[in-house]
């Protein structure tokens, strides 16, 4: 098989997508808010569902299409605390998740800017954490990760290698390149970066 042809097979996820997040995924694009991909889908459900993961922080709600995955491999009674700027979107992502079926105790969403929101969720009280927001703070999303992480809590990076081009050098470039580069030097994590969309970077919580 080609490697073009391997990546689409892969992309494609190992199940077909469910009515809602297909719903979700229209919507994503009539927003402007292009979701994760179903093989990005599919790994988050893996490690919601290896965790066995009760509290999960998103950063970038979008329309709900990661969130219902995340909530795919959570335990019946996690819940999903997702963090966005955008009032329209989150408005979506609520209508997403009730369409789905999801209990409204299930997702707590939060407006405003993470790097506000983040200082006051708890030390080490998530299992996972999933970032898909804006490139240019993610290194700072890399520490804060670290202290809302449980040990053997998994922290996820989205996009990470969309700008992979080394003659780039513009702020979100450069700030993908620097969280992959704090990742890998962290002697707290121990990091993986998955070929799937553009690029998932994961790292486990060691101890």
């Amino acid at each position: 098989m080609h490697s073009a042809e391997l990546c689409e097979y892969v992309e494609a996820g190992l199940a077909p997508e469910d009515e809602a997040i297909a719903a979700a995924r229209a919507h994503g694009g009539q927003q402007g808010c292009p979701p994760i991909g179903p093989g990005c889908g599919a790994a988050l459900r893996f490690l919601a569902s290896a965790l066995r993961a009760r509290a999960v922080v998103e950063i970038g709600t979008g329309v709900g299409v990661s969130g219902l995955y995340l909530l795919a491999g959570m335990a019946p009674d996690g819940v999903l605390t997702s963090i966005d700027v955008e009032p329209e979107v989150q408005a979506v992502a609520k209508r997403t998740f009730r369409q789905a079926g999801i209990a409204p105790s299930r997702t707590r969403l939060i407006m405003g800017r993470a790097l506000d929101v983040l200082p006051r969720l708890t030390d080490g009280g998530y299992d996972l954490l999933f970032v898909d927001a804006a490139k240019h703070e993610y290194p700072a999303y890399h520490e804060q990760g670290v202290r809302l992480l449980r040990p053997g809590g998994v922290l996820a990076f989205d996009n990470v290698l969309c700008r992979a081009n080394p003659g780039q050098r513009d702020a979100e470039t450069v700030a993908l390149r620097e969280v992959v580069s704090a990742v890998r030097d962290d002697e707290r994590l121990v990091p993986l970066l998955l070929p799937l969309g553009d690029g998932l970077l994961v790292a486990a919580k060691a101890g």
